[in-house]
């Protein structure tokens, strides 16, 4: 009884601290994501990966050791065979002796050291795994950035969808409320079923809206819970509002393109090239290195290794030189291969920078037009609200139409509509226009 009762508390705190919640602005929202997201984990990984790949690669110039032991046993001892004469020069030339030789249980242990002394192409990948960690860093900023654009991108639509709520919400009660006024007329015989039919379809209109809303401003929060990396069970309260984004979102952000995370990447892509390129001439070059080993052997009659008999060691060194001579044109075809894909990463390179200046130019103007359209939008949304408010005072005094009351609303949803939509593309521009400076966080 006790247990049942401890999980009868336990689920019912989890459930107070979900419907809890917790309040995010922007910034907050944006330092969440980037302790939390898997993404960046991930990425963080990555970069621990090349650094100890670095180490690997770094361990193949170092000294190198290995034991190395042997059992044997002969079933059949191997057969030798010598011309008699070798023992007894009187005995015909064309007559052999054979003869087993060997001892039948063979036992060995050895440890050899290996030095790589001289190799172009040792040297050239420890400068290629230095730059494969450069990029593994700048693809870490990468996914920092993408996850940024989609946290603010998530929260401005989250935003604009709350007050799109509040704005339906508002439309829909003063509609409900005439609604129930003019039923009151009914009763008493001012007005007809038809004009109250009229503006109950005016109500489903305004009830469908803010129905609408309500599950784009859901979904709206649940992509920025899946953005943010946050529980999708947990409440998420959004701290900041449309004036205060506005007044961010107002700004042309000012920067250069040549702080994209772009261009350092698509640089150091280059270098890996260059890299390749000194990696397939050195091919060319002699390798050198050297060894040294020592060795104990033991042959036995019986299987009697632990006893005290003899093992004979043997003790040698010697270096070892590899010279290329001929390899029928495939070395320097492979050369040739490298130097082109390096001449297509500088051209990419070029090509992107001229993409960038173009981005550049378009998402400005982008964002000084959305600017302007919104402001439009926002006046045309005011004054459509006013209208359709007029019209329901009117049609509260009985001075009104419920046809024109119909025709107000599908008015003012559909500059409420354009004010919304406007909103969302000066915000996307705006992080866009951030993202190409390199400027989301």
């Amino acid at each position: 009884m006790k247990s049942l009762v401890t999980i009868l508390m336990i689920v019912l705190i989890s459930n107070v601290n979900a419907q809890i919640g917790r309040s995010f602005s922007l910034l907050e929202a944006k330092e969440y994501a980037l302790k939390n997201h898997v993404k960046i984990t991930n990425a963080s990984l990555e970069y621990d990966k090349a650094v100890h790949q670095k180490r690997e690669y770094l361990a193949a110039g170092m000294p190198e050791a290995n034991i190395t032991g042997a059992f044997n046993q002969f079933l059949n001892l191997p057969v030798q065979v010598l011309p008699i004469s070798f023992f007894n020069p009187g005995a015909p030339e064309d007559e052999v002796v054979a003869f087993r030789a060997g001892t039948e249980f063979n036992s060995n242990a050895s440890l050899q050291v290996n030095q790589l002394l001289f190799d172009g192409s040792y040297f050239v990948g420890i400068e290629a795994s230095k730059l494969l960690i450069e990029l593994q860093n700048i693809q870490q900023t990468r996914t920092k950035e993408e996850v940024l654009f989609s946290v603010i991108d998530a929260y401005h639509i989250a935003c604009v969808a709350e007050e799109n709520l509040a704005f339906a919400d508002s439309i829909y009660q003063i509609t409900a409320d005439l609604e129930t006024k003019q039923k009151s007329y009914l009763e008493l015989g001012v007005i007809t079923n038809e004009e109250i039919d009229q503006m109950t379809y005016a109500v489903l209109t305004a009830k469908n809206a803010f129905e609408n809303a309500e599950l784009q401003t859901s979904n709206a929060l649940a992509l920025l819970k899946y953005s943010m990396s946050y529980p999708q069970d947990s409440l998420l309260i959004l701290s900041n509002n449309l004036n205060e984004l506005d007044k961010e979102a107002s700004q042309i952000s000012i920067g250069s393109i040549e702080d994209n995370t772009v261009l350092p990447l698509l640089q150091t892509q280059i270098d890996l090239s260059q890299c390749n390129v000194r990696n397939n001439k050195a091919g060319f070059l002699p390798s050198f290195s050297a060894y040294f080993q020592q060795s104990y052997n033991a042959y036995r009659t019986s299987f009697d290794f632990f006893q005290d008999k003899p093992w004979y060691s043997q003790t040698n060194w010697g270096l070892q030189m590899k010279i290329p001579v001929f390899s029928s044109g495939k070395g320097r075809a492979v050369v040739k291969q490298s130097e082109i894909k390096l001449m297509q990463d500088e051209n990419n390179f070029e090509l992107t920078k001229q993409g960038l200046k173009l981005q550049e130019v378009q998402l400005k103007n982008t964002l000084a037009s959305a600017i302007k359209k919104r402001a439009l939008q926002q006046e045309n949304s005011a004054l459509a609200e006013k209208i359709y408010r007029n019209a329901i005072k009117k049609e509260a005094l009985g001075n009104g139409n419920n046809v024109m009351v119909t025709q107000k609303l599908n008015q003012v949803m559909i500059a409420q509509a354009e004010y919304t939509s406007s909103l969302i593309e000066v915000y996307r521009s705006k992080i866009e226009l951030d993202k190409l400076y390199n400027k989301l966080n």
